[in-house]
């Protein structure tokens, strides 16, 4: 039961991350937009994180884990929204999260003494097959190193999910999930305030889209901890993969709402990938 509740989160986490990733995409200001939608829980979850650090009274190596992640988390703001500057949705939404299910993983066998069968790693494969394909190809002509620049940002961002990812395992062990949301808001804010605090910048990314940013400051924070939840639960061996459905999620939002091309390779792709998502709940 509680595998299956897991799953159902991670599912959930997925979906929502895939949403509110496409409101950062549409926005004109990324930097603040992010910022904006962010904030409000900051700001909500900030006395739960100070009351719980005076009532529990964490040893002092915990902090080492809390900093390692705001720092992880404010460099995954700052190269997330200039990834969106560079690149397509439906192209650098697959790789940047692609990455952390190939490196989380086999992090997680070799430093955390956690376990994968062969099924499950032949789905992981699978899966990477499938960001490979939906990231597409560029006509010959247009080639060079403004093509690649987009895919190595999302590299980059994949790089420190895979980073926060790891660390927050760590740190469920001195926080609650409430509380851990609330350092990662913390850490992502702390990366975008100069960016977004100048010259006006975020009256002007607000300005009109209220709704939009309402939802998106449920969506993203809820994502996370959605996922911090299923954690709980489950080895991340496992559900930090299965987290990536969103990468279906994403690409069909990319081609249907913003109406990005590779239509037809990227779909092709996301058969791939809800293979290898298959292959890895079946090992489970």
């Amino acid at each position: 039961m509680k595998i299956l509740l897991s799953l159902l989160l991670v599912i959930g986490s997925g979906m929502s991350h895939a949403v509110w990733n496409l409101f950062a995409k549409q926005s004109e200001d990324k930097s603040a937009f992010l910022w904006a939608i962010f904030m409000p829980t900051t700001i909500g979850l900030i006395p739960y994180l100070v009351l719980e650090l005076i009532r529990t009274g964490i040893p002092a190596e915990a902090f080492l884990f809390i900093v390692a992640s705001l720092l992880a988390q404010s460099a995954y703001a700052l190269l997330l929204s200039h990834t969106y500057k560079l690149g397509d949705l439906s192209q650098v939404y697959p790789v940047m999260r692609g990455t952390s299910t190939l490196l989380i993983p086999a992090t997680g066998v070799l430093f955390l003494g956690e376990s994968l069968p062969l099924w499950g790693w032949l789905g992981i494969g699978c899966m990477l097959l499938g960001f490979v394909v939906m990231s597409g190809r560029k006509q010959e002509a247009e080639r060079g190193p403004a093509v690649w620049k987009p895919i190595l940002f999302a590299l980059s961002v994949g790089l420190c999910i895979t980073c926060y990812t790891l660390i927050d395992k760590q740190n469920l062990q001195y926080l609650s999930p409430l509380s851990l949301l609330a350092v990662s808001n913390i850490g992502f804010v702390l990366g975008l305030t100069p960016a977004a605090l100048s010259s006006g910048r975020l009256k002007r990314a607000v300005r009109g889209q209220g709704k939009i940013v309402l939802l998106g400051s449920l969506l993203s924070p809820g994502s996370y901890l959605l996922f911090l939840l299923a954690m709980r639960h489950a080895q991340v061996s496992y559900i930090a993969p299965l987290r990536e459905i969103g990468i279906v999620f994403g690409t069909l939002l990319g081609l249907t709402v913003l109406k990005e091309r590779q239509g037809a390779r990227r779909l092709a792709a996301s058969v791939i990938v809800v293979a290898g998502i298959v292959m890895i709940a079946s090992s489970g």
